[in-house]
């Protein structure tokens, strides 16, 4: 019977894959059709073709999963091998294709997108290195790859800035954001440019980084105020875009809430049920020497231009999320999925009790 029914379910199945209506074929701004064949999801086929830049970082690994796990083919530039390893498996066969690129390479950059109707610039770097400057990566970096989607026929370009790209900015990084827009914009003037506040997930920089290094949070008093998104979120929405005709402009997607520094670190501490951290509060001077002295280790480390960061308020502006289709999720909704790690093995099921507001802290009460 089992066998029987099987079949019976797949006859209709097949047949309806071969049928085709009007709704299947899009018509790009280039005069090229998307033609979409196959059931929705995996191993459907939606006509396009994406190329999405700094596809290996943190925000990259997502949008790469949303768009192929909708059967869009995604085009993987990558510098290491062993870091797009992982994006194989997020598509079909052969839907995910991985291309060697380089930011000062113009030819190599041309070669990723030429078949692409849509770009993704994820491109960015929390610090600087020998190699690259935050102008570097986040501006010029960002206007080439701008220019040569322009010139190459390019139909959708999106480009992800940060919510607090400023020209006016204390923090290098933000200025070098805010110049990068002002490229893309000149190179691309149709471009969509995306700008979250900073985000949380798995490999997040702000809930593990909390957790770890408590001490860096603790600067400016924890009085610093930011609105954290969730990855997937900001990944979905990325995702949306391509279904979207045209949209040109400025987007901002911050998260729901304001919380500041104080609130996250008693987030992190009541989720994992470890104690509040009893580091000391570090001076602004001692923490800028530091973070510069930290700069001569061969490995990654807080940089002065982070510890300004961290004095620096998220910009109240309004959400654009109803332009994507998104409602964004709260951090508590996520927190013990991505914090469970950090709590003992005694305590590791135990149940989540959250702070009973935002102004309540344990570091009130230490």
């Amino acid at each position: 019977m089992l066998a029987v029914s099987s079949k019976c379910v797949r006859l209709p199945r097949a047949l309806a894959q071969n049928k085709r209506a009007l709704h299947d074929l899009t018509a790009l701004p280039s005069n090229k059709p998307a033609i979409a064949y196959g059931p929705p999801g995996r191993s459907a086929t939606t006509g396009h073709i994406a190329t999405v830049f700094g596809c290996t970082g943190f925000m990259g690994r997502y949008l790469v999963a949303k768009l192929a796990k909708a059967g869009t083919q995604v085009i993987v530039p990558y510098r290491d091998e062993d870091e797009k390893r992982h994006l194989k498996v997020t598509g079909d066969l052969g839907q995910i294709v991985s291309m060697e690129w380089d930011l000062r390479r113009p030819d190599q950059i041309e070669e990723c997108l030429r078949h692409s109707d849509i770009v993704y610039n994820l491109v960015g770097r929390e610090y600087e290195t020998k190699n690259f400057s935050y102008d570097d990566v986040h501006a010029k970096g960002a206007g080439d790859i701008a220019h040569i989607a322009a010139q190459s026929g390019v139909d959708r370009f999106v480009h992800v800035s940060h919510l607090n790209a400023a020209h006016d900015s204390p923090s290098a990084f933000y200025r070098s954001k805010a110049a990068g827009e002002e490229r893309v914009k000149e190179a691309f003037p149709n471009a969509t440019i995306v700008r979250p506040s900073i985000m949380y997930g798995y490999e997040d920089k702000l809930l593990n980084n909390i957790a770890f290094w408590p001490i860096w949070w603790k600067l400016n008093h924890m009085k610093t105020k930011v609105r954290p998104v969730h990855a997937l979120d900001v990944a979905q929405a990325l995702a949306n875009v391509i279904q979207i005709p045209s949209m040109p402009g400025t987007f901002n997607l911050p998260g729901p809430s304001t919380m500041t520094y104080e609130y996250l670190l008693t987030l992190v501490s009541t989720v994992t049920y470890n104690p509040p951290s009893r580091a000391p509060t570090l001076p602004k001077p001692v923490a800028l020497w530091l973070a510069k002295v930290a700069q001569n280790i061969w490995w990654p480390a807080i940089s002065p231009d982070e510890v300004l960061r961290r004095y620096i308020d998220d910009v109240d502006v309004p959400g654009d999320w109803d332009k994507f289709g998104i409602i964004p999720d709260e951090i508590e909704e996520h927190a013990i999925t991505y914090l469970r790690r950090y709590r003992s093995a005694e305590n590791f099921s135990r149940p989540v009790v959250f702070p009973a507001t935002r102004e309540t802290s344990s570091y009130d009460l230490a």
